[in-house]
């Protein structure tokens, strides 16, 4: 019929039905919704007769739906005019209507009819045929042909070689399922017929072409796969034969490798040097011992987490909390790993995963003192990352194989230390703690720290090399988290791969707050008392830190605070004590005795080390953190024959130069500063520094050895509440140092009041907490005699008493 008629539109998303197209679509569901309501409001118009049972049979006038593609919510502008062949049920049970698509037609404007669907009217549209449509046509349906012989199809092949019209041939690639909606959906609106074959066959011949590619792919594999068969047959029988000679005493599935390495997700280069082992493995005798080796390798590779890796953390807030919650201060680390967490969160939403074959690892070292929280930082950030962790300590290995592995020539050889934290981890991104990375040696037998300068590089590390896999391993999404108290043993090609994030100690405040949050909540724990048991107050945690400890760190404290719950435990136990007991700063003395550790500005004046001139208060970094260095000068009476200088407390070369250079300061400007330096010639120098057993060195002593020299000349005492740090030149200028961090939180432990610095160091300031800046009185000084008017106290005897 070529009339305009009043249709039901059944809308097809996803789809397109050209004239000719026998499909069946699903009334149930939410997809057939609007199918059912468009078959139902056509069957309304056209009313049914008798059905069969289970089937209902239309009449011989059918009704007819509008099928409109739907793109993106919108209808096309042509429609294929469709009749109801038949509604039932398919296999398994639902609901569908099976439709015949017969012509072409323009979706018109909007009519009305029953039922819920859509009524428009459908508008015939004339399609355009001619000579070179024939043509055209004969050789799309040779193509066609071609088709269904290469995917077998030759029930369609006798349907196709009936059809003559060419539009009923061009519309055959309807049926094409290589074919994408839109390009059906421009064949629909095409009413050319010779352009829509032109379309089809360009297609349909692209698609040929990639069909004969596949097939000649497809014949290479079977000849393969033939040649694998031959071969596992041939493995198998080689197998029983063994078995029967004795050889063998039966293969279990876990000896099975072949089929172990084949069905593993590995690497494709690890895999093949898998298969090669395999290979090797299957032509040596059991009675060699290379069997065993090949096992024990092919074992370490399998348990290997090649593709496993744990998902990060994006949630920054989340993650700080972590850290904030395992750690009082720590503020750059924190921000260092938060700083990280965030990259990666950005990487991860640009879809950045690896930059140049490269993850986006991290290599850090943390620089402390003992007991500040290297190695327990480490097990907070994997936390705080969502990541596995693991740990290697090196402290005192001396084989280079310990980092690299032993090679697989050597009897007993295993992989590195880093290959098995990895195993350990059992992913491969982990946070590997290197512990004590400042205490590796070194022997004939190679130097640790050298291997490590590939595992630590993040240019390098993607393609890592273990001795005993020898397969590449990629260790560029691994954090390195390496720990050390001292940095001058850290061989400087080390140190320059690692991001450094110094560790300087805590605060009398943050230790107060692990105190309270971190040690006493574990401690009770460990000596078995409740929460609410014993309470310490901020007071008593306070003196703790002050006067029976003074360290950087915390381990001191920690052992304090056991101590006095053992004491609890054990006056409770004896009835002399009833819980809950609340410790107070006065209630110390009757747990652990007496102070160990009373600032020198506490003590009597007549008893503090700076009483008297020639005392100077220093400051110093040691592998334990800042300390306070008190430096000791004296003058020998003249009639004892002593002169020239004598230094002693094991001084290393820079402090030895750093006393002549003070002394030669001294003597060249005595006159100006009205020191009496003329006696010096008659007179020895004695300088000394305590204790002696310990050895010392630096450049940072300058200052206080002018000091106290000035201080014995003069005869003007150090002020008892000073102390200083900073290098001296011939000219009496003040050289900036290094530490000032350490140096200025270990004033404030010692209970110093006023510190002096070079004044080039005035922006190490920055790093100290506000709250120790807060209780110091701080003085930057370029000058020798900056310093001594602030350190030396206004004079109270003769100049010549002060030999």
């Amino acid at each position: 019929m070529t009339e305009t008629r009043l249709l039901p539109v059944l809308p097809l998303d996803g789809d397109v039905v050209l004239p000719g197209m026998i499909v069946p679509l699903e009334l149930d569901g939410d997809s057939g919704g609007e199918t059912r309501a468009a078959v139902d409001s056509a069957q309304a118009k056209a009313p049914s007769t008798s059905s069969f049972p289970g089937i209902r049979s239309l009449p011989a006038a059918q009704a007819e739906v509008l099928i409109v593609p739907r793109v993106h919510g919108e209808y096309a502008e042509l429609g294929a005019v469709a009749t109801i062949e038949r509604v039932g049920r398919i296999p398994g049970g639902k609901a569908a209507v099976l439709l015949r698509a017969t012509r072409r037609a323009r979706v018109g404007q909007t009519g009305d009819g029953p039922g819920a669907a859509r009524w428009v009217y459908a508008e015939p549209v004339t399609e355009l045929a001619g000579e070179r449509a024939q043509a055209l046509a004969a050789e799309y349906k040779t193509v066609v042909i071609s088709i269904l012989q290469q995917r077998g199809g030759w029930q369609m092949i006798d349907a196709v070689q009936q059809l003559e019209d060419p539009s009923a041939i061009a519309d055959l690639a309807g049926n094409s399922p290589f074919l994408s909606t839109g390009q059906k959906l421009e064949l629909l609106s095409t009413l050319d017929v010779a352009a829509r074959l032109e379309k089809s066959l360009e297609w349909s011949r692209e698609y040929l072409a990639e069909l004969e590619v596949t097939d000649t792919i497809r014949k290479d594999v079977a000849e393969g796969m033939e040649k694998q068969q031959k071969e596992f047959l041939l493995r198998r029988q080689l197998e029983a034969i063994r078995k029967e000679l004795g050889e063998l005493d039966g293969t279990a599935d876990s000896d099975d490798y072949r089929a172990r390495v084949e069905k593993a997700d590995l690497p494709e280069h690890v895999r093949t040097a898998a298969l090669a082992e395999v290979d090797k493995l299957e032509r040596t005798s059991d009675a060699s011992p290379e069997g065993g080796w090949i096992r024990t390798w092919l074992d370490t590779v399998l348990e290997l987490p090649w593709r496993t890796r744990t998902a990060d953390v994006h949630d920054i807030t989340a993650a700080r909390a972590v850290l904030d919650a395992d750690h009082a201060g720590l503020d750059d680390v924190k921000e260092r790993i938060i700083e990280y967490l965030a990259v990666r969160a950005r990487r991860a939403g640009a879809g950045k995963g690896q930059v140049g074959g490269r993850h986006s690892g991290a290599v850090l070292a943390l620089v402390g003192p003992p007991g500040v929280g290297k190695t327990s930082l480490g097990e907070s950030v994997a936390k705080a990352m969502g990541r596995e962790f693991v740990r290697v300590a090196l402290g005192g290995i001396r084989d280079e194989a310990e980092i690299r592995g032993h090679r697989r020539t050597y009897v007993g050889a295993l992989p590195g230390r880093i290959v098995r934290a990895i195993k350990e981890a059992g992913s491969m991104n982990p946070v590997v703690l290197l512990d004590e990375v400042d205490k590796v040696g070194a022997d004939y037998r190679g130097d640790p720290t050298a291997a490590l300068l590939e595992v630590l590089d993040p240019e390098q590390n993607h393609t890592f090399r273990d001795h005993y896999l020898e397969v590449e391993l990629d260790l560029s999404d691994v954090v390195f988290l390496a720990t050390a108290n001292a940095l001058e043993t850290i061989p400087g090609p080390l140190l320059d791969r690692m991001e450094l994030v110094t560790l300087d100690g805590y605060t009398e405040h943050e230790k107060i707050v692990i105190g309270r949050d971190h040690l006493l909540p574990r401690e009770l724990e460990r000596a078995g008392l409740g929460p609410d048991d014993v309470r310490f107050t901020d007071a008593a945690l306070g003196r703790i830190a002050a006067e029976y400890t003074r360290e950087a760190g915390v381990r001191n404290a920690n052992r304090t605070i056991a101590k006095v719950l053992r004491k609890i435990a054990t006056r409770v136990a004896l009835d002399e004590a009833t819980l809950p007991v609340t410790v107070d700063a006065a209630d110390l003395e009757g747990y652990l005795g007496r102070p160990r550790h009373l600032p020198e500005s506490a003590l009597p004046a007549s008893t503090q080390r700076t009483a008297i001139p020639g005392v100077a208060t220093g400051l110093a970094v040691t592998g334990a953190g800042g300390d306070v260095l008190y430096i000791e000068a004296s003058l020998a009476d003249p009639e004892s024959g002593s002169s020239g200088l004598t230094l002693t407390g094991q001084l290393g070369e820079v402090m030895k130069e750093s006393v002549q250079i003070a002394l030669s300061y001294l003597r060249s400007h005595g006159a100006e500063l009205e020191l009496p330096v003329g006696d010096l010639k008659d007179r020895g120098v004695h300088v000394h520094v305590p204790a002696g057993a310990v050895p010392k060195d630096g450049p940072s002593a300058g200052i206080t050895m002018t000091t106290a020299l000035a201080s014995l000349l003069s005869g003007r005492v150090v002020r008892a509440d000073v102390a200083m740090t900073g290098e001296v030149s011939l000219t009496g200028r003040v050289l900036p140092i290094g530490g000032v961090k350490q140096k200025l939180l270990a004033a404030h432990r010692a209970g110093m009041k006023t510190v002096i610095i070079p004044q080039r160091n005035e922006p190490d300031l920055d790093d100290v907490p506000a709250d120790v800046l807060a209780q110091l009185d701080v003085h930057p000084v370029s000058n020798v005699r900056e310093v001594l008017d602030l350190a030396l106290a206004p004079a109270t005897s003769p100049v010549a008493q002060a030999a």
